[in-house]
């Protein structure tokens, strides 16, 4: 089956009267702290219950809480969410509640770890397609048993690499994150060539575009088509140049692989033509 036709994802929600397993968990070890989303709430009722134990909660579920959140929150749960959802899927929500999440704040992510078969299966009740997979994320695990597994994300620049010289591994918390994934983050340019410079950057320092993983070049990819539409929304550019640096006389200055979305706009340059032909002047009219 393609992504396309994992429809039924939410099928797999279940009806409750108590607590969640993962939601006892977090709260016994008191991360659930400020403004709190449930990413991915199904029917709701950790949020109810949550709710009306004095917490300060909201629900967001596609399928049955489909109200979009419009802020950011100190505190977000996912639980149960990611192992029913394609690998493609798991990296939007990661890169949706990367967005969402507050610069110091935290998401819990809560995972199965008693999956025997993985795929698709019917749905004993629902008698639909549903699919399920085992899930590691690279994240601190602050939970694990024989049946769940709980990471905890912070932003990509909570957790500094101080034994490597470089702006992307050890950066600024001014930094202007626009999405992060497991493999990959991205942010505004510190000197941006226009309004909305956008960097798309590998977790792993590496200098070389084609010494990364097929994974990593893969989620770079993947990254780069959902950042350009978020700086489509924020900054209605008239079309972009997409550029990767590879090696000093190819002019990177940066020994960390990173690809450059720049926005472009009518009038920002007196002869548009050739576009990335013009990295040599005078090659770009043909």
């Amino acid at each position: 089956m393609s992504l396309k036709q994992n429809n039924f994802s939410h099928l797999t929600a279940k009806e409750r009267s108590s607590l969640s397993f993962p939601a006892k968990r977090v709260k016994e070890m008191t991360l659930l702290n400020g403004e709190i989303l449930d990413f991915g709430c199904g029917f709701g009722k950790d949020v109810e219950i949550l709710s009306q134990q004095g917490f300060s909660i909201e629900g967001y579920d596609r399928h049955y809480q489909p109200d979009y959140p419009k802020k950011r929150y100190d505190t977000i749960i996912c639980f149960y969410v990611l192992n029913v959802l394609m690998p493609e899927e798991q990296s939007l929500v990661l890169m949706e509640i990367s967005a969402l999440l507050k610069p110091s704040g935290k998401a819990y992510f809560a995972v199965r770890r008693d999956l025997i078969y993985e795929g698709f299966r019917t749905h004993k009740i629902h008698q639909k397609p549903t699919y399920q997979t085992n899930v590691i994320l690279p994240f601190k695990s602050v939970f694990k048993n024989e049946f769940c597994e709980i990471y905890e994300y912070g932003h990509f620049y909570q957790s500094k690499k101080d034994d490597v010289e470089c702006p992307f591994c050890n950066p600024s918390s001014e930094t202007e994150l626009i999405l992060e994934s497991a493999q990959a983050f991205s942010i505004l340019d510190r000197y941006p060539v226009n309004p909305g410079h956008a960097l798309i950057i590998p977790k792993r320092h590496i200098s070389n575009y084609f010494e990364l993983s097929f994974k990593e070049q893969s989620s770079c990819i993947f990254m780069l088509n959902e950042v350009k539409k978020v700086i489509q929304r924020r900054y209605k550019p008239d079309g972009f140049n997409l550029g990767i640096n590879i090696g000093e006389n190819a002019g990177q200055t940066v020994s960390h692989v990173h690809i450059h979305l720049i926005p472009r706009y009518t009038g920002d340059v007196e002869d548009p033509r050739g576009g990335v032909r013009g990295v040599i002047p005078g090659k770009s009219v043909y």
